[in-house]
């Protein structure tokens, strides 16, 4: 199975991109998956929701990926860029970041959302399941949404941005 880093062929700018971004990635899933292990009906789901629209930003951010980097590329890139997005398939790359595109995502986990809910009334071992599948959905998510971005990068040729300190 290809990771995002093996994507990037060696190329230590996209493979710092990559890392920051899993960083970031790592924090927002350890948040999602303390808030999957609280048996309070859909806090999980609103905590998910509310990571993934802080997230994808920042993750587009760290590419050169955002609506507002794109808008800076002159007219030729943005236009390799379009191509790149639409041999992906990817809806959240460049695009502010709505509810129902988090909502989306977070349907293509459907089976696991009803599963998780059922577990964390479980006491302990239950809580436990849940927070793991919290964990597990959103770095699977993040990690997806990486790939997409490494293979647009890659497939425009951009520039990434320097490193945000």
């Amino acid at each position: 199975m290809e990771t995002a880093l093996s994507l990037t062929e060696g190329n230590e700018i996209l493979m710092g991109a990559v890392r920051r971004s899993r960083k970031l990635l790592n924090r927002r899933a350890l948040v999602g998956a303390a808030a999957s292990a609280v048996p309070v009906p859909g806090l999980d789901w609103a905590v998910d929701a509310a990571l993934l629209s802080r997230l994808v930003p920042a993750i587009n951010a760290e590419f050169g990926l955002t609506p507002q980097q794109l808008d800076q590329l002159p007219a030729h890139k943005r236009e390799q860029v379009q191509k790149a997005l639409a041999m992906v398939g990817s809806v959240m790359i460049g695009k502010f970041i709505t509810h129902d595109l988090v909502i989306r995502m977070a349907q293509t986990l459907g089976k696991r959302l009803t599963v998780q809910q059922a577990a964390k009334y479980v006491p302990l071992a239950g809580q436990a399941i849940s927070a793991v599948m919290g964990y597990t959905a959103l770095r699977y998510l993040g990690e997806e949404h990486i790939k997409d971005c490494v293979r647009v990068a890659q497939a425009a040729g951009l520039a990434l941005p320097a490193p945000q300190r």
